[in-house]
């Protein structure tokens, strides 16, 4: 443990950054910091994101979406790069006032609709397309519980441990082992739940899994934090079990890919306006044309 104690003040006031990976565009305050209007693509969905795992949990979902034949599914996929603030341009702000992505555009109707949190729009494309989430009973309320099992339980991965253990400027004992100790009990929690069925909810596979693979499906196929090894995620045998069988459906492959600004060029299409663009527009394609203009 750490010799130094830090008392509170009585008030607390932003002073300084905080320090880590992400100072730069933390701040205590909400609103827009400049005025930057969103680009508008041709389709009926309008997705501003980046693939963080929360927005891997809607490209999924379009994809999939596209996959099973809904062609009223088509979007636009734009980057959002949240470590140069684009989250704070006064359009953005206007779709999601809380500058956290994913935010989308519903166009399809009459008049357009904003939809944010990345539950409320796995929800909300559920219900419109009649997928990926049963009509009723007790089979909805199973997806609905495991939904929001993750949209309570993921800031303790992401913003908790994964903090703490990678981007904190300083590594401190007593918020790792609190964090580490809370990422393995819901380890456990899915663990004892997929003992007993195949997907999250039960024997179909739901927006629930899509939501909670993108956090802890990406955690122990060893894609979060690096930190597979000091979580031995490997002892979570049925969340390795199916977090693989989701890595190998195609549409899964195909929304990790969008909005991805980070990793290796082959894995990254920073922007989605077609089918096509898998094929033709990653960034190890776009990048030696550019090099040549």
């Amino acid at each position: 443990m750490s010799d130094t104690t830090y008392t509170p003040p009585k008030v607390w006031t932003w002073e300084q950054e905080s320090g880590g990976r992400f100072a730069a565009i933390n701040r205590p305050i909400a609103g827009a910091t400049q005025d930057k209007e969103l680009p508008v693509g041709a389709h009926p969905y309008q997705l501003y994101s980046l693939a963080t795992p929360n927005g891997v949990k809607v490209t999924v979902m379009l994809e999939e979406l596209l996959a099973a034949g809904h062609t009223g599914a088509e979007y636009d996929a734009w980057l959002i790069n949240i470590g140069e603030g684009d989250q704070f341009g006064s359009g953005f702000v206007d779709v999601n006032p809380n500058s956290k992505i994913p935010a989308l555009m519903d166009r399809s109707g009459d008049a357009p609709v904003r939809v944010f949190e990345s539950g409320s729009i796995l929800l909300h494309l559920a219900e419109k397309f009649d997928a990926f989430l049963p009509k009723e009973g007790a089979a909805r309320t199973e997806v609905m519980n495991w939904l929001f099992w993750q949209m309570g339980s993921a800031p303790y991965l992401g913003g908790g441990f994964g903090h703490f253990y990678a981007y904190a400027p300083e590594k401190y004992e007593y918020p790792i082992n609190r964090f580490s100790m809370e990422a393995k009990r819901q380890l456990d929690v899915l663990d004892r739940q997929l003992a007993e069925t195949r997907f999250i909810a039960g024997e179909e596979y739901s927006i629930a899994d899509m939501a909670i693979w993108a956090w802890y499906g990406q955690l122990v196929l060893g894609r979060l934090y690096e930190a597979a090894e000091f979580l031995d995620v490997e002892s979570y045998t049925h969340v390795v079990r199916w977090a693989t069988e989701i890595d190998a459906r195609p549409a899964v492959s195909r929304g990790r890919m969008v909005n991805r600004a980070f990793g290796e060029l082959h894995t990254q299409l920073r922007e989605r306006h077609d089918a096509s663009d898998f094929e033709t527009k990653t960034q190890d394609k776009l990048e030696p044309a550019e090099a040549d203009s």
